[in-house]
Parts: structure tokens; C-alpha cells; sequence
């Protein structure tokens, strides 16, 4: 396969990873499995840098046309947003240190759990209703930016449908406002990976720029098809992609 021909499927699933990502998250899935496949001769910590530069590329230009529509909770994003950003690197050190299976049986059966609960709540999410921010709640998400900053450090995928459940279901935001809440904590720990990988030279800038430019065509179609169909359609949306994931981490861990 010759480079143009490389770049040309590499762009199809970056936009489709952008699309995802930006309504509903585990764009990664997408994309890494693409890179990985078109990119046998690097590392995975090239391959994972590579998509970690277009993948916050994306997110970025998802945010600024959220952030235009979508009224952000600061008082609660901001403490998110740092506490991912701080723990998603002692997150990536510590890969060698903790069993990735155990990480891995963990989310599984927490993706599980989300996905009933999802489905049997017909209503949740659907209605735009915070909660009052008490010192106490603040400081859960900041805790909760946290761990999950610390999990997308040693492992990753899945990393923004946590997010935005724990946004629908225990601050009281619809998938819309919460799709558009968990960009800006992945933001934190995108940055935070990207701190990692580009001093150690693990980024390949030319394909990335290609791929960024197509996972950046495909956030905004996320984001247009999020704004234009409503909490319906992210709720669909996710439970579509938790599916995935369940039955992807299933194959991976039962099989």
C-alpha cells in the first residue's frame, strides 16, 4: 500500500473517529485500531502519540463550537478539567505497575453496568436539570476528573463515556451538555498525554497533521448532527457505542 493510499484510509476513519468522539466519545476506537493497522513498521507509543496530536486537535474545534451553544458549568468543569490533566501523567508512568487485566475487568463490568441502567432509564438524560453545586459536589467531580484522568493515563478507552454518564446521572445535565462537558476534561488529559509522547519523539507530525485535518472535519459533523437531533440522539449514540465497547473488552478478555 503506497503512502497516498495509506492517507486516504487513514482520513476515512479519523473523520468517523472525529464524528464519534465528538457526540459521544471513544472516537480512540476508531482511529487507534486504523493507525495501528496502516503503521505496522512504528511503536505503539508512536502510534499512540500520532493519535493522540489528532485527537486533540479534534477536540479542541468540538469544544469551541459547544461552548457557542451549550451553557458549560465552570464552577464544575475547571476542577475536572485540572485534576485530569494532573493525574493522567503519574497515570501513564504507572502502566508497568498495575495489572492491565484488572484494569480491564474492572471497566468491562462497569460498562455493563451503565448500559442497563441507561436503557432502563428511558428518561434520564433527556432533560437539562443541575443540580445545586454544593462545595461537596465539587469536589466529587474534581475526584472523579481525577480518577479518570489517571485511567485514561494507564489505559485509555472508554475514558469519555464515563465521563458523560457520570455527568447525566449524578450532576443532572443532558447527554447534550454532558457530551459537550466531557471534552473539555478529556482536553485536560489529552494535553497532559501529548506532554508525554512529543518530548520522547513519539509523533509523527506529517501524518498526524493529515489525520488531525480529518479527525477536525469529523468533530464538527459530530457536533452539528449532536446540536441539530438533541439528547436522543447522543442517548441512541452511546448506547450504540457501549455496546461496542462490551462487546470488543468481551472478545479481548473472554475469548
Amino acid at each position: 500500500m503506497d503512502l497516498d493510499q495509506t492517507l486516504l484510509i487513514l482520513g476515512f476513519f479519523a473523520f468517523c473517529g472525529g464524528l464519534m468522539d465528538a457526540a459521544v466519545g471513544g472516537g480512540g476506537l476508531i482511529q487507534v485500531p486504523a493507525l495501528l493497522h496502516a503503521l505496522p513498521q512504528f511503536s505503539l507509543s508512536t502510534v499512540f502519540g500520532t493519535n493522540k496530536l489528532a485527537a486533540l486537535a479534534g477536540n479542541i474545534f468540538s469544544i469551541f463550537s459547544y461552548v457557542k451553544r451549550v451553557r458549560i458549568i465552570w464552577k464544575l468543569l475547571l476542577p475536572m478539567m485540572l485534576s485530569a490533566f494532573a493525574l493522567s501523567w503519574p497515570g501513564a508512568l504507572s502502566v508497568s505497575f498495575i495489572p492491565k487485566k484488572l484494569m480491564e475487568y474492572a471497566v468491562f463490568i462497569i460498562l455493563i453496568a451503565m448500559a442497563l441502567y441507561t436503557f432502563m432509564k428511558k428518561d434520564m438524560g433527556q432533560v437539562h436539570h443541575v443540580l445545586p453545586l454544593r462545595r461537596k459536589d465539587v469536589a466529587i467531580g474534581a475526584v472523579a476528573g481525577g480518577l479518570i484522568g489517571f485511567y485514561d493515563g494507564v489505559f485509555g478507552p472508554g475514558s469519555g463515556s464515563l465521563l458523560l454518564f457520570i455527568f447525566v446521572r449524578y450532576f443532572g445535565f443532558d447527554f447534550l451538555n454532558a457530551s459537550a462537558s466531557a471534552k473539555l476534561v478529556n482536553l485536560g488529559t489529552f494535553t497532559a498525554a501529548l506532554l508525554f509522547f512529543v518530548p520522547s519523539g513519539n509523533v509523527l507530525w506529517a501524518i498526524g497533521g493529515v489525520v488531525a485535518v480529518c479527525n477536525i472535519s469529523g468533530s464538527l459533523a459530530g457536533v452539528y448532527l449532536a446540536l441539530r437531533l438533541g439528547s436522543g440522539f447522543i442517548r441512541v449514540l452511546f448506547l450504540i457505542l457501549l455496546v461496542f465497547l462490551i462487546g470488543r473488552m468481551g472478545v479481548t478478555l473472554l475469548g
